[in-house]
């Protein structure tokens, strides 16, 4: 590399090499004048050519020069060139960054909303897991009472309890009372005889009705039902024997069974035990007929009360009707006020009207020329209208 006039060319740039010709040349020249000096006498026609070569240098160093300026301009125009290429870049990548700044807090933006929204779901499927961990919890808490005998009779009685509850009032009903034959009823609903109070006790063969459920093959499927009716039929005798007493209780009694599931099998696939328990006057309901029955315990207890209460009730209706009496004298007197007052204002607008239209006659004539005219005072006693 070489630099020239503030430039850097390249050694085999032409400038350069033209450069260097003319050195060469220049030697040359320098190196021939040596040699005319030293032998003036020799060669005119050497000296008319070397006169001619320097000439030749003199031309070629002048194109040299504006060689050197052409480039110098070039140089200048690409540096301003390559100046104004920079800023457009510069602009260009500016702008770039600029989007590329906004994409990226757009983004950021959006997966923030959609991060903030996948928590809230999160959220949901936390309390939902939750909520499944719970209810599994409560599944395996009720399987556990069921399972047990005597947890699973309370379980009856409990629903029993909240059905009696809704359906009669607090005191139509007993819950657990002691019948004289020292058998406790799960609930004694009291009823006016006839039929008499009525017990409820809530049975739940759910082991039996299990077995049914899982019989795969006939043989299990045929012990599984008479594992089924045959603990139907014990509790159908025993609420028979317990809970129906001559004299005490209603003639029948009724079978409570906490399942709609087993109350449809038994009423679907075992009519046989149903119709015994009607033989025996035991009526089987599920928490929906249980309810139905109870409404309609509920107009039986109204229908008697309404019933003892009828001679209050009449008593009532004699005073109320000697209170409409009363009030219909005094409406008629009332009646006979308004009439005497509404004639007494009709008058008073009669006697209104006239005297209006005296005051207006008056108004109309001079006094001393109605007097003239009457040869009466101008004031005199009045008509009595």
């Amino acid at each position: 590399m070489i630099t020239i006039a503030g430039m850097t060319y390249a050694w085999t740039d032409p400038v350069v090499l033209g450069a260097v010709a003319g050195l060469v040349l220049l030697l040359l020249l320098a190196l021939i004048l040596r040699v005319v000096m030293r032998s003036a006498r020799m060669a005119e026609p050497v000296l008319r050519e070397v006169t001619w070569l320097a000439d030749r240098v003199q031309s070629l160093s002048d194109g040299q020069e504006r060689l050197a300026g052409g480039l110098h301009h070039v140089s200048e125009a690409q540096a301003v060139s390559q100046s104004a290429m920079l800023k457009l870049m510069e602009q260009r990548l500016a702008e770039v960054q600029r989007n590329m700044i906004e994409n990226l807090q757009g983004t950021s933006t959006r997966t923030a909303r959609s991060l903030g929204e996948l928590q809230q779901r999160l959220e949901t499927i936390d309390k939902a897991q939750a909520n499944i961990e719970k209810l599994s919890g409560n599944v395996l808490s009720l399987q556990d009472i069921l399972s047990n005998k005597q947890t699973r009779g309370a379980f009856g009685e409990i629903q029993l309890h909240d059905i009696v509850l809704k359906a009669l009032p607090s005191d139509s009903f007993t819950m657990q009372a002691t019948l004289s034959n020292g058998r406790r009823a799960d609930c004694l609903v009291h009823l006016p005889k006839p039929p008499g109070p009525i017990a409820i006790d809530a049975k739940f063969p759910l082991e039996a009705y299990e077995m049914l459920r899982r019989a795969e093959t006939p043989q299990a499927k045929a012990e599984a039902e008479r594992a089924f009716r045959g603990a139907v039929r014990v509790h159908i005798r025993a609420i028979a024997e317990r809970y129906i007493i001559e004299g005490e209780t209603a003639d029948g009694a009724l079978m409570f069974l906490p399942s709609e599931a087993v109350y449809a099998e038994l009423h679907a696939n075992f009519p046989d035990v149903v119709r015994e328990g009607f033989a025996v006057k035991v009526w089987i309901v599920s928490p929906t007929t249980c309810m139905a029955t109870l409404n309609t315990m509920r107009a039986v207890l109204k229908d008697a009360r309404m019933r003892e209460q009828a001679g209050a009730i009449r008593k009532e209706l004699a005073l109320l009707y000697g209170d409409v009496e009363r009030l219909g004298t005094r409406v008629e007197n009332l009646d006979r006020h308004f009439g005497q007052a509404a004639k007494d204002i009709e008058e008073i607008k009669i006697s209104t009207e006239k005297a209006t239209k005296r005051a207006r006659r008056l108004d109309n004539f001079d006094f001393e020329e109605l007097g003239a005219q009457a040869g009466a005072p101008l004031i005199g006693p009045s008509v009595a209208e």
